[in-house]
């Protein structure tokens, strides 16, 4: 099956002032569905090497499908975890959950922070049954240092192909808005389904 690009839950223009209409058009339009388009380039030589039973470049085609599927089920969460009305606070089981994983939101958030600034690629916050805790990680690229068995609920993508057009060198400013838009919302439902 052909993978195609989600819609997305809003106008390109909504998340201004956070990020600008260009930078959501160039992330969402260029960045993103190149992930996609590598989805299914991927596919389509698998195939091909199956049928001719020629495996000599699986492991590059792996490693394409890999970093392109990643970076599709990221930028997802990403831009679902957004909203024009965004902000405030979590609510309910997942404030529970992160005031007793964490000690309190404001523990989180100085450490979802840090991971954000430290990451060469994403800061998620993830949901690890196994543990049955949320936990923040640091992922560069979309799929190193990602946690088997380990289920994002929030994700924010500082690659900077998603702030520099508008913030230049200050990632950090750019990761401050990045609370104002959070739909918390969208987080604490997906957290549900997950725990």
């Amino acid at each position: 099956m052909t993978r195609k690009l989600i819609e997305l839950p809003y106008r390109q223009d909504e998340l201004k002032p956070w990020l600008s209409e260009q930078v959501v058009e160039w992330h969402y339009g260029t960045h993103h569905q190149g992930y996609v388009n590598g989805i299914n380039d991927a596919e389509e030589k698998l195939e091909k090497q199956r049928e001719k039973d020629d495996y000599s470049d699986t492991g590059s085609i792996l490693r394409s499908f890999t970093h392109n599927y990643s970076g599709d089920v990221l930028h997802e969460l990403f831009w679902n975890n957004l909203s024009p009305k965004g902000g405030g606070k979590p609510k309910g089981a997942l404030l529970d959950k992160i005031e007793e994983d964490f000690g309190s939101y404001e523990n989180w958030r100085k450490e979802f922070k840090e991971a954000a600034k430290n990451a060469g690629g994403w800061a998620l916050l993830v949901y690890i049954p196994r543990m049955d805790k949320l936990h923040n990680v640091v992922v560069d690229k979309h799929d190193q240092g990602a946690v088997w068995g380990a289920n994002p609920v929030l994700a924010l993508d500082v690659w900077e192909h998603s702030y520099y057009h508008d913030y230049g060198p200050s990632r950090a400013e750019f990761i401050d808005g990045f609370f104002d838009m959070i739909d918390w919302e969208d987080v604490g439902q997906r957290y549900t389904r997950l725990s």
